[in-house]
C-alpha cells in the first residue's frame, strides 16, 4: 500500500463531524421544533433568567432567538465542512477550503428550506439560507484571523 493512500479511518476522522452536523440539521428541521413549538420552553427558559415579557415583546425575542440558531448553528455547521476539506485536500489552500465549506452550507441550507416547505408548521425562505450562509462565513473568517495571528505558516501550503 503507497504511504499516499489514506485509510477508511482517516476518512471517518476528517468527515464524521459533518455527518453529525448535518443530523443535527435534520432533527432541527422537523415538525417538532416547528416555532409553534419552541416558543413555549425558549419562553419559560428566557422569563427564569430575565424576567417576565409580554406577548409582543415575546414574539420579537423568539424570532431572534430562532434567528440567531440560524446564524450560529450553520457557523459551526461551516465549521466542520472547513475542518473536513481542510484535513482532505493535502495541497489546497485556506481560501479553496473556504469556498468548499460555504458551498456545502449553502447546498445544506438550501435543501433543508426546501424541505421545510413541505412541512404545515414550517416555513421556508431563502433569507434563511443568506442567513445560514452568513454564519458559515462569519465563522470562517473567525478562524482565519486566529490563525492569520496564530499560525500565519498553516494557512498556505507548500505545492
Amino acid at each position: 500500500m503507497s504511504s499516499n493512500v489514506r485509510r477508511p479511518r482517516f476518512w471517518i476522522k476528517a468527515w464524521w463531524p459533518v455527518a453529525v452536523g448535518l443530523c443535527i440539521i435534520a432533527i432541527e428541521s422537523t415538525e417538532a421544533l416547528g416555532a409553534d413549538h419552541t416558543s413555549g420552553p425558549l419562553r419559560l427558559i428566557f422569563q427564569a433568567i430575565f424576567g417576565h415579557v409580554s406577548n409582543v415583546e415575546w414574539e420579537n425575542i423568539h424570532h431572534l432567538i430562532r434567528k440567531s440558531g440560524h446564524f450560529i448553528g450553520y457557523g459551526l455547521l461551516g465549521l466542520t465542512w472547513l475542518r473536513a476539506w481542510w484535513m482532505t485536500l493535502p495541497r489546497s489552500v485556506f481560501l479553496q477550503d473556504t469556498a468548499l465549506a460555504l458551498l456545502g452550507t449553502a447546498m445544506t441550507a438550501s435543501a433543508d428550506e426546501y424541505h421545510q416547505s413541505f412541512l404545515p408548521n414550517r416555513t421556508s425562505s431563502p433569507w434563511d439560507v443568506l442567513i445560514d450562509c452568513c454564519g458559515a462565513l462569519a465563522m470562517q473568517l473567525l478562524v482565519y484571523i486566529c490563525m492569520r495571528i496564530f499560525r500565519p505558516k498553516r494557512l498556505e501550503r507548500a505545492r
